[in-house]
């Protein structure tokens, strides 16, 4: 069961952009498939329209703007995620299939329960 928020897009429709409210600020984001390197990317720009960041690769379960220091910047978190835990990078096929960039929005408690829910976590436990 999905318990993350994502960002409501149709992958037919890339390019694409749009609006969206983060926390109590409006961005306009866009989302572009580079064809000759086979990887997304994504632009933001204020509520002003003055560009934060231009050609973000998306990679699958980094947060979106990890290595940028700027206060404009959206809180929360914006990460790629594949619920299903079958992707390994993303795709064509997989992009707004099993992957979507998710808002990193739980509560630790909220979080806490999506990992002991999830079956599809891989690696050693500790001890």
């Amino acid at each position: 069961m999905a318990k993350r928020d994502y960002i409501d897009l149709d992958p037919n429709e890339i390019p694409v952009q749009f609006e969206i409210d983060l926390a109590q600020d409006t961005f306009t984001m866009a989302i572009s498939y580079n064809e000759s390197y086979d990887f997304f990317t994504v632009d933001l720009w204020d509520s002003e329209g003055f560009v934060i960041v231009l050609g973000e690769k998306i990679v699958l379960g980094r947060p979106l703007f990890e290595s940028l220091v700027d206060e404009r910047l959206p809180g929360p978190s914006i990460v790629p995620f594949d619920e299903s835990g079958n992707a390994i990078t993303i795709t064509k096929d997989n992009f707004y299939r099993t992957v979507f960039l998710t808002i990193d929005d739980l509560s630790d408690d909220e979080f806490n329960e999506n990992v002991e829910d999830d079956n599809n976590l891989i690696g050693d436990t500790y001890g």
